[in-house]
């Protein structure tokens, strides 16, 4: 049908520019993230790419709603300018008759979100989150990065080498600072080297000074030695955090009934619910005056979009925090944005403005 097949191929042009610029934003943005994570410490420099595309692969229901709202937007929005919706209403459609265009171009996008939202989300953050406790529990000779203050996987030492040698084994103007037991000791010697006994590491120092002292500072030994050991850890004995709410399936969600997963899963059948309405939502965006030019109809629909997540945001964190209820929350918000959608569709269809409604309400004569 000539009315069906101008309107989605107009949808696709639209939604495909769109979700390419979105993508390519995130992406930049996730990159720039992730390397300052990397320059911290928390992140693999090696892994990069994979945490980066796991990130954006969890950010892709938003993006996709987001491309989806603009493209209806844009799409109607050129159409009211180009006088081509006074020809199809003068045809005898009206705007509901967009409706099953609509759907059919959007209903394919909609259950990628879904899946999305509720399966690839918690996945990419468990694997996300494997990569950095991975890296977190590597060993404390590993986390030596030169030129760089590095403190070791229990937090109770810090180390500095000023170079390292190509194959990582040794190196030059080296320092040691450490609290255990009640005392403070710092270490500092000109070479060092990394000699593997067994299954333990030691880090042979030469020709430096090692300062002891207690924690209150009123005592203070000062020693020189030309040669001394210092065992390091080969792996961390820190345990693993438990996974966040975030990276956990959907099906757990649904049958550990907490506080916090409630919270999640409010917030990943969001996604899936305010895209519904998004469609709705940008049907009736556009062409509401004249004055409004189509960057008009944009900016409203980014607001509406920022202003719905940060609400579905909010209601997140009231239902893990007791102040709401799951489904009072999601019926008041993802309820009364499609029912005020619907009569919105419908002052729209059928071109109601506040002084028609006032002259049809009838008015009774007072006799004299």
């Amino acid at each position: 049908m000539l009315f069906d097949s101008s309107v989605r191929k107009e949808l696709s042009r639209s939604f495909g520019a769109t979700l390419v610029v979105l993508v390519t934003i995130v992406m930049t943005m996730t990159l720039i993230r992730t390397l300052g994570q990397a320059t911290r410490g928390s992140v693999n420099p090696q892994e990069v790419l994979m945490v980066m595309g796991y990130t954006v692969l969890g950010f892709l229901p938003p993006i996709l709603s987001l491309s989806l709202f603009i493209s209806i937007v844009s799409s109607l929005s050129r159409m009211y300018k180009d006088s081509e919706m006074v020809i199809w209403f003068s045809s005898g459609r009206g705007l509901v008759s967009f409706v099953g265009p609509l759907w059919r171009f959007a209903w394919p996008v909609l259950l990628v979100i879904a899946v999305l939202s509720l399966v690839i989300w918690p996945w990419s953050n468990q694997q996300t989150q494997d990569l950095k406790d991975r890296y977190g529990q590597r060993g404390d000779l590993e986390r030596v990065s030169p030129g760089q203050f590095q403190e070791s996987s229990s937090g109770k030492r810090v180390f500095f080498l000023d170079k390292d040698s190509p194959d990582n084994k040794s190196g030059n103007n080296i320092f040691i600072s450490s609290i255990e037991g009640g005392k403070e000791t710092v270490t500092s010697a000109r070479t060092g080297r990394v000699i593997v006994q067994g299954d333990s590491q030691f880090l042979l120092l030469q020709n430096g000074q090692r300062l002891e002292g207690n924690v209150r500072g009123n005592e203070l030994k000062v020693s020189e030695f030309e040669e001394y050991g210092n065992r390091i850890g080969a792996g961390s004995n820190v345990v693993p955090e438990a996974a966040p709410a975030k990276a956990r399936s959907t099906v757990t969600l649904l049958t550990v009934r907490t506080p916090t997963h409630l919270g999640e899963l409010a917030w990943r059948l969001g996604l899936a619910v305010a895209a519904v309405n998004f469609v709705l939502i940008a049907l009736c965006v556009p062409g509401g005056s004249a004055r409004v030019g189509r960057s008009g109809n944009l900016v409203f629909a980014l607001f509406a979009f920022v202003t719905y997540y940060n609400v579905l945001n909010v209601g997140q964190n009231w239902i893990a925090s007791g102040r709401s209820s799951f489904g009072l929350f999601s019926l008041g918000l993802h309820g009364g944005a499609l029912l005020l959608a619907v009569l919105w569709l419908i002052k729209r269809h059928n071109n109601w403005t506040l002084r028609s409604l006032i002259r049809r309400v009838p008015t009774r004569r007072v006799a004299a």
